[in-house]
Formats: structure tokens, sequence, C-alpha cells
């Protein structure tokens, strides 16, 4: 099953009255608070869920901005949703997918059906379809939550992945050459991994684009389908989002390294390398 639901297939749903339950995962960098957004205007019956508090768990700064939830925290999370054994999950938000990818990410690795919306919150409201201007909460939920499995590496198996495969850099090329300051304490990328923006696969619609064009943009940087790919972008969020394209394009082996550039920029010890190429000026952490 695709990853991915259309505006007109989820619309479908909802009137057949399937087992949906819809989470708005607004957030953005820039504003990491998407409640605002939420209340202003959300898909009828969606949910709010906060990135920063339960998709992700308060943590030392040296785990990273973002580091993975516990499995318990996460189910109360899912339980306050509203979440049920046998409701299938759909999130969406209003950044290209890049935030309701983390949710698809995060919760399909506690074995729960989930799909992201594809062209999120902006395809609904081009499709004329309603909205709903209040806040909503659902009745708790009783999903038990499995233990979380795959797609997920740390920071020494990112380490060693160039020797074994390949680190993937999503992140906005004048991150990865550390052009400019942003966040963290250093500038640059994980000596060996190369650099494919995770926008390169949203079509100019907000759409993903198709499998073909996604698994050609893979192939410029080496990746086929039998490729093992560790994911890093800035703190995990953009690379659950690729992570989605490369299910998307049918290649399997691909993990995210959750930490990603907040965690190993603040690791004493770790090699760093600026500029355009994989290992070119090499410094320290």
């Amino acid at each position: 099953m695709s990853p991915l639901v259309s505006v007109d297939d989820l619309a479908a749903e909802i009137a057949a009255d399937a087992p949906v339950r819809l989470l708005d995962v607004r957030w953005r960098l820039d504003r990491a608070e998407g409640r605002p957004e939420y209340l202003s205007g959300h898909l009828p019956g969606a949910v709010y869920v906060d990135l920063e508090r339960e998709l992700a768990r308060p943590g030392r700064p040296e785990q990273g901005r973002h580091p993975v939830p516990d499995r318990a925290d996460l189910e109360v999370a899912v339980r306050r949703w509203g979440v049920r054994a046998g409701d299938r999950l759909v999130a969406y938000d209003d950044n290209d997918g890049v935030a309701a990818a983390r949710a698809w990410w995060l919760l399909r690795r506690h074995g729960l059906d989930v799909r992201v919306l594809d062209g999120g919150f902006r395809a609904w409201v081009a499709s004329g379809r309603r909205l709903e201007r209040s806040d909503r909460a659902a009745a708790p939920g009783d999903i038990e939550l499995a233990e979380g499995v795959g797609g997920l590496a740390d920071i020494d198996e990112a380490a060693v992945a160039p020797s074994r495969g390949i680190v993937l850099d999503v992140r906005a090329p004048q991150h990865y050459r550390g052009q400019i300051a942003g966040a963290d304490p250093v500038s640059g990328h994980i000596p060996g991994a190369v650099n494919l923006p995770t926008v390169t696969h949203i079509a100019p619609t907000g759409l993903m684009r198709g499998a073909e064009e996604i698994r050609a943009a893979l192939a410029t940087v080496g990746i086929g389908r039998d490729t093992d790919v560790v994911v890093s972008c800035s703190s995990g969020i953009a690379s659950a989002h690729t992570a989605l394209a490369f299910t998307v394009a049918g290649y399997p082996r691909v993990r995210v390294f959750a930490g990603s550039w907040s965690q190993w920029s603040r690791d004493p010890g770790r090699p760093v390398a600026t500029g355009p190429s994989p290992s070119a000026a090499i410094s320290v952490v």
C-alpha cells in the first residue's frame, strides 16, 4: 500500500465512515508551535499533534534537538489523539509533508497503519472541501504500541555508514557545505556524506514526485534499490520525509539518523567535512 493518500481518496474514505483518524502536524523550524494555525482551520475531525512535545522528547543537547520519544510516552500521546486498534491514521501539514512524514516514520515503526496526505492542508483547501475551525479533544484511545522496529540509525552507525553504503544528507546545499551558520555549534557535514535535499522529491504543486522521478534523483548520487542508506538532516525531521520518498520509490533499505547534524555537531571528537564534496576539508568537533 502506498504511504500516501490523495485528497480525493481521503474524502471518499471519510464519506464512507471508514475508521480514519486525522493528525494535524503543522510545524516549521521558524514556527514550531502550529496550534494557532490548527485553530484557525483544519480538516474536519483532525486532532492537533505537537511535533516538539509528542513526536520528540526533551533531551540533553548532545542527543540532538529532536530525540525519538520513548514508546511509553508516545503511547500516551497516541491515546490522547483518540487512536484505537484498527484505526487508519492520516498525517498532514502545511509544509509539503515534511513534518507529517515525521509522524508517519515514527508511528510506522511502532506498527500503526499510517499514511501522509499528499499535498497536505493546502491541497485540501484547493479542492474546495470544508474546514473545521475549533479545537477538538478526542475521546481517549486505547491503542497499545509495539516496540519500535527498524528504520533507525544511531550516531555510531551513521559514522560507519559511508564504508558500508551511503550517508545521504538531505539539507540545503549551503548547510551541507558549511557555508552558513545554523542552530548548531559547527557547520558542515558527516565526512563521506553525499547531498540530495529532500525538497528534490517535492513537485511544484506540493505533491510528492512519482516513483520514477524519485528513483532517477537518487541515482544521481549513486543510490539504487539495494543500496544501504542512512539519511541525515538537521535534527531528524527532513530525513523522515526522504524516508517517505524512498518508500514511494520502492526502496526499502533506508534508516534515519534521528540525531542528525544537531547531535553529530555536539559530539566531541567527531570529524566535520566542509565544502561541496563528501570528504573535502576535514576538521574536528
